[in-house]
């Protein structure tokens, strides 16, 4: 008897490589090799080889190297996870779009403009999918609330308000060596792209910034800062508020508010469930305390976004139809920079910035 072939209903897994062992790398490790399906994580690529290889043998992953340069050149790998240090991430996008490869790429995509122009031009000549670790959309309170923008349930977007406060001891460690600008390129910029999300169809248009050293006031006069707030006015008249801090003694605290014509819409939570406990001393809830903690789901949900748009460009189907904009790309990611680059404008004149004036301005040296 002759058996005939039985067609497969899943199809062949995105083979993802990943570059960076680190916190951010190491989650996103776990998620590709046991958490998603439709990706297969095949190779690591970190300089500190003995912790890509403790991870992946973790994770029974054969390949390891310290050259993000062999993923690239690896005929078996289609995309690749950049979550390297941020000063890294331009460099690698481009290479890696060169070399055919799709891209997941940890916030910032690029530390300034210029350079992410390079990235955008390598990306669309290449005609890759190119996505940014702007996770938050994926968590499901902010995904919730961005749905009822998208009905009207707030109506027109009045104010909006986003914040992110890391968790501390009161003390930063090491907060000589977090390099100038942190705040916005890499804390800030998730404020960021929440609120041009929130508030679709608008561009952001000035943005002034109050900020300081408040956790560690000796290092002022460094240029170090861990305390912000930045105001954006939007193309609609919209105002919002990004507000961040390097030391909240009760957890991470991430949350969201869009304030419109007709209501308002809040998205996250300062606890880390919604139980709380009442008892002689009064009430009490527990607090999340890392990044993975609080968006353990989104960072999955992030990668599962990838791996299903990698997927549909490889194998010639359809994208994901979310019901809503949401997959962050190249105009996402540049938007977002844009802004974080206009608060250290701001910062350093005191006075409010032009988006779009920075912006031409530093993509005119590109």
């Amino acid at each position: 008897m002759t058996y005939l072939p039985v067609a497969s209903e899943r199809p062949e897994p995105v083979r993802v490589g990943l570059i960076g062992a680190g916190w951010m790398g190491a989650f996103h490790a776990h998620s590709l090799a046991k958490r998603i399906h439709e990706a297969s994580l095949v190779a690591i690529a970190d300089p500190a080889l003995e912790v890509a290889q403790s991870l992946a043998a973790e994770l029974g992953v054969a390949r390891v190297t310290p050259e993000p340069g062999d993923l690239m050149s690896d005929s078996e790998i289609d995309a690749v996870v950049i979550a390297g240090p941020a000063r890294f991430h331009a460099e690698l996008s481009v290479a890696a779009a060169r070399a055919g490869k799709h891209v997941f790429c940890e916030k910032p995509a690029s530390l300034d403009l210029d350079e992410f122009a390079r990235v955008e031009q390598a990306a669309l000549e290449a005609g890759i999918h190119w996505q940014i670790g702007f996770n938050r959309r994926y968590a499901a309170d902010f995904l919730a609330a961005r749905r009822d923008v998208a009905d009207g349930v707030v109506g027109t977007p009045q104010l909006l308000r986003s914040l992110t406060r890391d968790p501390g001891t009161g003390s930063i460690r090491n907060a000589e060596r977090v390099p100038r600008g942190t705040i916005f390129l890499e804390t800030l910029i998730h404020d960021f792209d929440a609120l041009n999300w929130y508030n679709s169809g608008a561009e952001p248009v000035s943005v002034h910034v109050a900020a300081d050293a408040l956790v560690e006031p000796q290092l002022r006069g460094t240029g170090f800062l861990d305390t912000a707030v930045v105001t954006v006015r939007y193309s609609n008249g919209a105002i919002a508020v990004a507000e961040a801090s390097f030391s909240a003694l009760y957890g991470y605290d991430v949350r969201g508010e869009v304030f419109g014509s007709r209501g308002m819409v809040q998205a996250g939570r300062a606890t880390e469930t919604a139980a709380v406990r009442f008892g002689a001393k009064g009430l009490s809830a527990a607090t999340p305390r890392l990044n993975i903690e609080l968006f353990a789901d989104a960072y999955t949900a992030e990668l599962a976004d990838f791996a299903a748009h990698v997927r549909a460009k490889r194998d010639g189907g359809e994208a994901p139809d979310h019901g809503v904009q949401l997959t962050p790309g190249l105009d996402d990611a540049r938007r977002a920079l844009a802004v974080a680059r206009a608060c250290l404008e701001s910062i350093e004149t005191g006075q409010a910035a032009l988006v779009g004036t920075v912006a031409s301005r530093e993509t005119d040296r590109a």
